[in-house]
């Protein structure tokens, strides 16, 4: 299959139960919040982890599918390895030219699919230069205002690091030795009860032909994006789930009307506004299909 020709913006929506969608560090992994309206927000970043997962566990992470930012790992020898697998080698220690530059980025395009898909910084180390992705996402925000939780954990253990222990023995010498509240900790959990967030996406066709991003490619994304959430369950996103998704198809290259207008035929509403919602069947979901501009079609993915 070749470069995708078209524009595509999409819409989708996914909701969580007694979880966390995307906890903030700075505030003690509460979940994200707009301090002005109480809704919810989750990044674009988070998002796009999820979609990394996706690919790496059903491609097994090989080329043309290999996942460029990884969990836990350096970037610079993927970026130590295109300078390898490209004319002119490695040379430690060597400031790399523009022509070796760009082999380097092209390889990485070739067999990374989140290079491909999302773009890169990859102008450290070795330096394979930066790319711009044609996919790209919004923060996602809660259609209501969300109530975050802080909730009290009890754990029946402790991990204390016992000084004179020098075997398991002498561990259960001195658990045996200790009141029972002592080996129990307390912790906290943050989550809300119910939340369903809408993101906005975009795919420009002008950016696929920089990292030569295929219509299969974007096959594998809305597959992705419609399973990302089965295979990332924690404690914290126990019950993700994504609820709709939206694709407005244009005909045209550049496009045949603006995205914010595309946007704005979804509407998403609360059934009844004197009571929170729990569940996705709370709300009312509509998409206005009437005089549609001319040159676009919807999708509905799910």
């Amino acid at each position: 299959m070749g470069i995708i020709e078209r524009r595509y913006d999409f819409v989708f929506l996914f909701d969580v139960k007694n979880g966390n969608p995307n906890g903030d560090p700075d505030a003690g992994n509460q979940p994200r919040i707009d301090p002005e309206t109480g809704h919810g927000l989750v990044t674009d970043v988070a998002l796009k982890r999820r979609v990394r997962n996706y690919i790496q566990i059903s491609k097994g992470n090989e080329p043309p599918y290999a996942i460029f930012v990884e969990h836990a790992s350096n970037l610079n020898r993927h970026i130590t390895k295109a300078h390898e697998n490209t004319t002119g080698g490695y040379t430690p220690g060597r400031k790399a030219g523009k022509e070796k530059v760009n082999l380097a980025r092209d390889w990485m395009c070739r067999n990374f699919y989140d290079v491909r898909t999302f773009g890169a910084v990859m102008s450290t180390g070795p330096n394979a230069g930066q790319v711009r992705g044609p996919i790209q996402f919004a923060f996602a925000r809660s259609v209501d205002p969300i109530l975050p939780l802080d909730i009290s954990i009890t754990r029946m253990a402790v991990a204390e690091n016992v000084k004179e222990a020098k075997s398991s023995e002498d561990y259960l010498k001195w658990e045996n030795e200790q009141p029972e509240d002592k080996l129990r900790t307390m912790g906290r959990k943050s989550l809300i009860p119910y939340g369903l967030y809408r993101s906005h996406g975009f795919v420009s066709p002008y950016l696929a032909e920089g990292t030569s991003f295929s219509t299969e490619d974007l096959n594998l994304f809305w597959q992705a994006l419609l399973n990302m959430f089965e295979h990332d369950r924690s404690t914290s996103r126990g019950e993700v789930a994504v609820r709709k998704l939206v694709v407005f198809e244009h005909e045209s290259k550049l496009g045949n009307a603006q995205a914010h207008a595309l946007f704005e035929r979804i509407k998403v509403k609360n059934k009844d506004i004197e009571k929170p919602p729990r569940d996705f069947s709370d709300y009312l979901f509509t998409v206005n299909k009437t005089d549609l501009p001319a040159g676009i079609t919807v999708h509905e993915m799910l």
